[in-house]
């Protein structure tokens, strides 16, 4: 070529020109007139040789300039392209820069992509976006390489701006200016609302289908929690590469949805998408998380087998796999052959022995590998200071806060969060505060460690506090931010801040947050607020199952167990799978409601999900089996739970005792005992109302001497048992002194001492002990009046209950529940006023319920009034027409009005649809042993004895005064079969063994399921003076003191 020849001519090769022979050549071109063809040959050698020569680049254009040759805009290519690859200073492009618009080049396009390269390549943003404005023509690559870079630089705001212009000016955006902006939003802090124009406008554009805008799109919806508007993206794919797959892996374990990670996972490698390392680990992190070590095995064989064993990414992710999960020699063993181990390695190590509390491990670790040559980084320090916070050891981190201050490592963001994460967690609150006033308060992770730091100390004000400051200095929350505070207000109950939370969440978009919805729902179902809790599960929480269980949760906590169970079926049907949470509430719904079959399903449902061996699904099935009363299931699920878990216990004795198995629940406990198992608050209530149930005295009280011996004597929901506890035991003087022990005094307190008294029969006390209450400014609740009412009722103050009940509304703000309407009907038939109590009854704003017409059905018994009792009765079979009480007092009616042939059509009736009635059956504790007796019982050891004993305390009784109720004897009395031929009831077999069995002068307690009958009434009096004892009989209403001859009831009962 020409240029050759003349370079040949100064014997230079081609490879070889300097800027003297390429200026010789363009002067030699302009003498000769070189035609252009030939020029633009040479030109390409030209810039070659100019863009080389460093000596040219120094010189720049003056040396082109002085020997008289006109630039033209080739020549600036030619130099700027220099400059781009020598990397020549911003003065000297600048200065190109100014020769271009000094000889009118400014229009050129090609110079003016090639000045931004340059102004982009130094970094000069301001140079950039001049040369910008000015160009002539912008293609969407020009635009393309300004988004980039500002979102390099995670300048958001910019990059939005800038697409927005773009937009404006008619430029399409293409895939790649979506793949940057997306990358921009990623790296910065968007809202919600920014992403879904965002993708709007990608589908808009025919891109909602591309991997290549879809795969950040995922990623982007991922990192910010959400996850079911990245899987509706990802599902959305008519072809999914590589990226799409393991985006999607990612995300949904980073987002806590690590099971459906790993079906994913299993689903590309079945559709023959061969896992990278990056996918491996993802889905090892997954199964990490889930602490499935059989998955995670099943795995490591799946990288043997495609061959990444000896991958150093891979390795890391396996060691922190096994080491997580406890298996710490395969762990170890991976480690040790490892071929390559990098920092990551040790890092993994380090940082799976400080999750685990290993510190000191952790420390010996960090030696090695500095002794291995590898220097330690952020992440190292950083797992360290967790490490430290871990188990507590604040003297080495603080160490190692030393260490990353002389090594340079101190305003490392993570390193910062850690620290002051240590010092929240050892409670070094005030040395907390000062190193984060220390450091960089723009990282908005710092602020919320200072937000849980407050709120493990149950310090809201200071939390809220922080939580306005981070505000008002414009720090922006993160998905994290308001859950911080959000568990904050939950563990002190504050749903007014929380509610003003929440309306703060709703202007930012995060309460599409997965996370952030999941503790919202949490706080609104902790806090009462049930329904709210509902309609954000509804409207915001799709298919996320921390959400869905997160309501069950707060559906059982408050027993509302057919919603908890309702709720956990529709979640099912939405394809949604339970987590041991949500297994693990639906079964102690099911125990709620004595469910077996379903719970039995659910529990299947848990053991094929691999939930089985789950603690807190083991508990729950125990309180699920012992409450519906397999008590074989109930041990078997509990064997399965760990040996000193307590909730166990406190299971099997709650269970237990709500199930009436009061004497399987008092073993248990004393099991508990001999084994050493602390017991809590929660052990004991249950253990106190097993013994009160039985009427237990003795068991109580080694019950209550335990209490004593923990130092739960103090409590006062344990006291307010004990209180229920000696009064349904029949020590009315021992439920006062443990009322007047009590240090702290709640309504639960008052409610227990007063209604011990009325049912004790001990009226006037309960008023005058209501009266206190009232003047200790404890406000009173439906439970008091109960007991108030019912004080009245035993002691015939009608017009004084009368007065209490009007009160209820319009002094206490309580309106009358159905068992205030029992209390007023039952004090107004037990004075014999049966037409008033009928009035009453038919005036009441409320359906009246079988109670209450049971109620007058058994006065208008005692009062022999026949109209009232069949008008009674007429409406009780229509409510409860299988019910064999109404039955029997209908019959016992017809029976004391001598209305014989009514009474034996009763009787046929009661024949004909199959009715039984309860028997009645009274019980006696003696030499720790419970007997049980019923009408004319045979089958007692001691039965002649018995028997010898009652008719020589009748003998005795009639010599006195007693006279048998014959009406008593010959028709049924309330509840109970008599037969003229077998008239002993079981209270009187029960009493004369008690006499014969008990030493003198201690009292006889005796338990009746039945209402005490006149007669049996009247026979205890007499005996309790001819045996000189007192005798407590216990019956289905109240309890009956008899003492020289009277019964505290006063006859009126």
């Amino acid at each position: 070529m020409f240029l050759w020849s003349i370079s040949s001519s100064y014997t230079v090769p081609r490879n070889k020109l300097n800027t003297s022979d390429v200026l010789r050549t363009l002067c030699e071109i302009r003498r000769r007139k070189t035609p252009i063809s030939s020029f633009r040959t040479c030109s390409a050698a030209i810039s070659v040789s100019l863009s080389d020569d460093e000596s040219f680049q120094e010189r720049g254009i003056d040396p082109v300039e002085s020997r008289g040759i006109r630039p033209n805009h080739q020549t600036f290519t030619w130099l700027l392209e220099g400059c781009l690859k020598k990397n020549g200073s911003l003065a000297e492009g600048r200065k190109l820069h100014s020769q271009i618009l000094k000889l009118g080049f400014v229009n050129d396009a090609c110079l003016s992509e090639k000045l931004l390269d340059f102004y982009l390549f130094k970094g000069d943003l301001a140079g950039a976006f001049k040369v910008f404005d000015e160009m002539p023509e912008r293609t969407v690559f020009t635009w393309n390489k300004m988004i980039k870079e500002l979102a390099s630089r995670n300048l958001i705001g910019k990059v939005l701006s800038l697409v927005s212009r773009m937009v404006n000016e008619n430029i399409t955006p293409d895939e790649a200016t979506f793949t940057c902006l997306l990358e921009a939003c990623r790296c910065g802090s968007v809202g919600f609302d920014v992403v879904e124009q965002i993708h709007a406008r990608m589908i808009h554009q025919g891109l909602g289908n591309s991997t290549v805008v879809c795969n950040p799109l995922i990623d982007l919806y991922s990192r910010n929690g959400f996850v079911d508007l990245a899987r509706k993206v990802f599902d959305g794919l008519d072809m999914k590469d590589h990226s799409s797959w393991v985006a999607m892996i990612s995300g949904l374990s980073k987002n806590e949805c690590e099971v459906d990670a790993v079906r994913l996972f299993c689903d590309m490698y079945v559709s023959g998408i061969i896992p990278t390392p990056y996918a491996l680990s993802s889905v090892l992190s997954a199964c990490k998380k889930i602490e499935s070590l059989e998955t995670g095995e099943q795995i490591h064989g799946l990288v043997l087998k495609l061959g990444f064993a000896s991958d150093t990414y891979v390795c890391n992710a396996l060691v922190s796999l096994y080491f997580h999960l406890g298996s710490l020699i395969s762990a170890e063993h991976i480690f040790s052959n490892m071929q390559l181990r990098d920092a990551i390695t040790y890092n993994t190590l380090i940082n799976g022995l400080s999750q685990c509390s290993y510190s000191e491990r952790a420390m010996e670790l960090f030696k090695r590998m500095q002794l291995d040559g590898l220097k330690p980084d952020c992440n190292t320090l950083a797992s360290l200071v967790v490490g430290c916070s871990a188990d507590g050891t604040l003297l080495r981190g603080q160490q190692i806060h030393a260490y990353t201050t002389k090594h340079g490592f101190a305003s490392n963001s993570k390193i910062e969060g850690a620290l002051l994460n240590l010092y929240a967690k050892c409670s070094d609150i005030e040395t907390a505060l000062d190193y984060f006033l220390e450091t960089e308060v723009e990282n908005v992770v710092l602020w919320n460690v200072m937000l849980v730091a407050y709120g493990l100390l149950d310090d809201l004000r200071n939390s809220f506090r922080i939580f306005r400051q981070m505000q008002m200095e414009e720090i922006v929350p993160n998905q994290y931010t308001y859950p911080s505070i959000l568990k904050t207000c939950i563990r002190l109950g504050d749903l007014d801040l929380g509610e003003q939370i929440h309306c703060q969440i709703v202007k930012t978009s995060f309460q599409l947050n997965a996370y952030v919805c999941s503790v919202l729902i949490d706080m609104y179902s902790k806090l009462g607020k049930l329904d709210t809790a509902r309609d954000i599960l509804v409207r915001f929480a799709g298919k996320d199952v921390v959400s869905w269980t997160t309501m069950i949760a707060g559906y059982t906590q408050y027993s509302f167990n057919d919603k908890a169970l309702t709720t956990f079926r529709q979640m099912l049907d939405l394809g949604i799978r339970s987590d041991e949470v949500g297994f693990t509430n639906a079964i102690s719904a099911c125990a709620g409601l004595q469910s077996l079959k379903e719970g039995q399903q659910i529990h299947a449902q848990s053991c094929v999900s691999g939930f089985s061996y789950d603690l807190p699904l083991q508990n729950a099935l125990v309180t699920l089996y012992s409450r519906c009363g397999k008590t074989e299931e109930a041990y078997l699920a509990f064997e399965q739970t760990e040996a000193g878990d307590n909730i166990a216990w406190n299971a099997l004795v709650s269970g237990f005792q709500q199930r009436g198995n009061n004497e399987e629940a008092l073993r248990v406990f004393a099991r508990m005992n001999r084994e050493g198992i602390e017991s809590n608050n929660f052990t004991f209530g249950s253990a106190v109302k097993a013994a009160s149930e039985t009427a237990n005295m003795k068991q109580g009280k080694q019950v209550h001497a335990v209490i004593t011996k923990t130092g739960y004597d103090s409590e006062t929901e344990v006291g307010n048992a004990l209180i229920s506890m000696y009064a349904k035991c029949g020590s009315i003087s021992d439920a006062k002194k443990r009322f007047l022990e009590l240090s702290m005094k709640n309504e639960v307190s008052w409610n227990a001492i007063i209604n011990a008294y009325s049912k004790h029969g001990f009226g006037s006390e309960a008023l005058d002990l209501f009266d206190q209450m009232i003047h200790s400014n404890v406000r009173p609740n439906h439970v008091t009046l109960v007991g108030v009412l019912s004080a009245c009722s035993h002691i015939g103050l009608v017009g004084k209950g009368i007065e209490y009940f009007e009160s209820m509304n319009t002094k206490y703000g309580l309106a009358p529940k159905p068992e205030h309407y029992v209390c007023v009907v039952d004090m107004l038939t037990r004075a014999g006023l049966l037409t008033r109590a009928k009035e009453f009854i038919q005036e009441m704003p409320i359906e009246p319920d079988a109670l209450v017409w049971r109620t007058l059905l058994s006065a208008c018994v005692v009062h022999k009034n026949l109209e009232i009792g069949e008008f009674a009765a007429h409406h009780l079979v229509e409510l409860e027409p299988e019910d064999s009480a109404t039955y029997v007092l209908l019959s016992n009616l017809y029976a004391v009005c001598r209305k014989w042939d009514a009474r034996d059509q009763t009787r046929q009736k009661m024949k004909e649809k199959g009715v039984k009635k309860e028997p009645g059956q009274s019980w006696i504790e003696v030499k720790n042993s419970i007997h049980s007796f019923y009408v004319g019982d045979q089958n007692h050891p001691l039965t002649d004895e018995i028997h010898e004993c009652f008719q020589d305390l009748t003998k005795r009784a009639c010599e006195i005064g007693y006279v048998q109720n014959c009406v008593s004897l010959l028709n049924e009395a309330q509840q109970e079969q008599k037969d003229p031929a077998i008239f002993i009831h079981s209270e009187k077999l029960a009493i004369s063994f008690g006499l014969l069995s008990l030493p003198a002068g201690m009292p006889i307690n005796v338990m009746k399921n039945l209402r005490v009958c006149n007669d049996c009434h009247d026979w205890i009096k007499f005996v309790s003076k001819v045996s000189n004892r007192e005798i407590i009989v216990r019956d289905a209403y109240r309890f009956h003191h008899f003492e020289r001859g009277a019964c505290s009831c006063k006859d009126y009962w």
